[in-house]
């Protein structure tokens, strides 16, 4: 017999030899063993492939069994009401099912808003039953590793489109682009521009998509010129509305794919001295509450954040005991929500 962290498994062959036959040195088959990340695709490859052709023995690192109070947070800050929205879902949910959340931030900041190096390590050192992801997006090598190590995790608005199987909540973002641009269009504008966050970004896309749909059923022409792309940075918002002000033919109303974006656009109308609606409606979109705050209070499509939080903890507590959801990808609806800064065009469209 041979032991294999702590457990007594039948004689197999020994890390040594795995080495051997993919050849590495033991040091690194033992990482890879380990799930640690520190380690070339190509050599994971030969060490794995090596393992499995042994018939290698590995000790899971993750036992749920023996730590089901415990579920991790993924968030890319801390520091904006979006996030505070996504803590107060997931701590009722996790309150009503008995977990305890390790929440933690800034993991997401690397460029393409990938977590860093070496936080999975540290993931399965707390002995977490799961986690969840919010705005995070992973690459190829790290959803392997989750896999392999057996751990259940949800994503709460991915960035890209998940790999098949991976479980996903997020909110009807189509239908937000959709509903946002028919109540511009009912109010009697044409000139409707599109302030929208990250090209390769779902929730952008889908949003973009949605506007751009609504404009063809009303039979009202696209112009590509009144779509504009400010990665969700307010500072950026306020630069691309100040562009499609200085268009020969400005818009007469635009849509704000977040309500942060949507400050930049207030802060670019007061630096040409326009006024919300008088001269531009503004639609927003999340309702995040600084929508209510900002004079004039904007009008927006609700995207429901804590709801969507809680529906991803209560699938997480599911995978967790061993149920795999019918559909990976879960959406809630979205509705607008009408306030002051929209109003029919101040000259008729043309």
């Amino acid at each position: 017999m041979v032991r294999t962290g702590g457990a007594s498994v039948a004689a197999g062959p020994t890390l040594a030899v795995v080495a051997r036959e993919a050849g590495v040195s033991v040091p690194t088959a033992s990482k890879v063993v380990n799930g640690r990340e520190d380690v070339a695709p190509e050599t994971r490859r030969r060490v794995t492939e090596a393992l499995d052709r042994l018939g290698y023995v590995r000790r899971p690192r993750f036992d749920a069994a023996k730590t089901p109070g415990l579920v991790d947070l993924v968030v890319h800050s801390l520091d904006t009401s979006w996030s505070g929205a996504v803590l107060h879902g997931v701590e009722e949910a996790a309150h009503d099912a008995g977990l305890e959340v390790v929440v933690s931030a800034g993991l997401t900041r690397t460029r393409g808003g990938r977590p860093e190096r070496g936080w999975l390590d540290k993931l399965t050192a707390r002995g977490s039953s799961g986690v969840l992801f919010n705005l995070a997006e992973l690459t190829a090598s790290q959803y392997s590793w989750l896999e392999q190590h057996r751990i259940p995790f949800v994503m709460i608005d991915p960035v890209l489109e998940p790999p098949p199987g991976v479980v996903s909540v997020g909110a009807a973002n189509w239908h937000g682009g959709v509903t946002a641009t028919e109540h511009l269009l009912a109010l009697g504008h044409e000139r409707i521009a599109v302030i929208a966050g990250h090209q390769r970004k779902m929730c952008s896309t889908a949003r973009v998509a949605g506007y751009r749909s609504a404009l063809a059923s009303a039979g009202v022409r696209h112009r590509p010129e009144y779509v504009r792309h400010a990665g969700f940075d307010e500072g950026v918002a306020r630069r691309r509305m100040l562009e499609l002000l200085d268009l020969p033919e400005p818009p007469t109303a635009v849509f704000v794919c977040s309500d942060r974006m949507a400050l930049g656009v207030y802060g670019a109308l007061s630096e040409r001295g326009l006024s919300v609606p008088d001269d531009l409606s503004v639609v927003g979109f999340d309702d995040l509450p600084e929508a209510r705050w900002i004079a004039p209070a904007l009008t927006t499509v609700r995207q429901p954040l804590s709801e969507m939080a809680a529906t991803a903890l209560r699938l997480l507590v599911r995978m967790m005991d061993g149920d795999r959801p019918e559909s990976t990808r879960t959406e809630l609806s979205t509705r607008l929500v009408e306030r002051l800064s929209t109003a029919g065009p101040r000259e008729p469209s043309c």
